[in-house]
C-alpha cells in the first residue's frame, strides 16, 4: 500500500504525468487489428506526411484516424503552444474495447454469434 497522505500521493502521481499533446477516441467502431494496419503506416512520421498518407489510404480506419490526428494537432497548437510544422507522431496505438454481440440466424434453426468489435485509439505527438 502507498505511504503518505492522500494529497501527497496525488501530487506524486501528477508529477510523472505525460505532458505531450495527445488525442484519444474511445469506442471506435473498428477492430484493433484493422486500426493497427493504418496506425503502423503513420507511426514516427511528420504530421504533414502522416496526413498525406491517411488522405490516400483506402482503408475505412484512415478517415477515423485522420480526424483524430487533426484533433491531436489542434490540442498541441492550442493547449501547448507548439508549432504544427515541428510535430511528429511519437506514439499511436489501439486498445481493445467492448464487443457488441449480435445473433445471425442460420440453417436448421441454428444461430451464429457475430461479434462487432470496438477499440480505443490513442495518438501522442511530440516536437522534433
Amino acid at each position: 500500500m502507498a505511504k503518505g497522505h492522500r494529497s501527497q500521493i496525488k501530487r506524486e502521481r501528477n508529477a510523472n504525468k505525460d505532458t505531450r499533446p495527445s488525442a484519444k477516441l474511445s469506442f471506435a467502431r473498428i477492430s484493433v487489428q484493422k486500426a493497427c494496419f493504418v496506425l503502423d503506416a503513420i507511426r514516427g512520421k511528420n504530421v504533414n506526411e502522416a496526413l498525406g498518407i491517411l488522405a490516400y489510404n483506402p482503408r475505412y480506419g484512415a478517415s477515423i484516424i485522420a480526424k483524430l490526428l487533426k484533433s491531436a494537432i489542434a490540442n498541441a497548437q492550442n493547449n501547448n503552444g507548439m508549432n504544427p510544422e515541428d510535430l511528429y507522431v511519437a506514439e499511436c496505438f489501439a486498445n481493445k474495447g467492448p464487443t457488441m454481440k449480435r445473433i445471425r440466424p442460420r440453417a436448421q434453426g441454428r444461430a451464429y454469434r457475430i461479434e462487432k468489435r470496438l477499440s480505443h485509439i490513442t495518438i501522442v505527438l511530440d516536437e522534433r
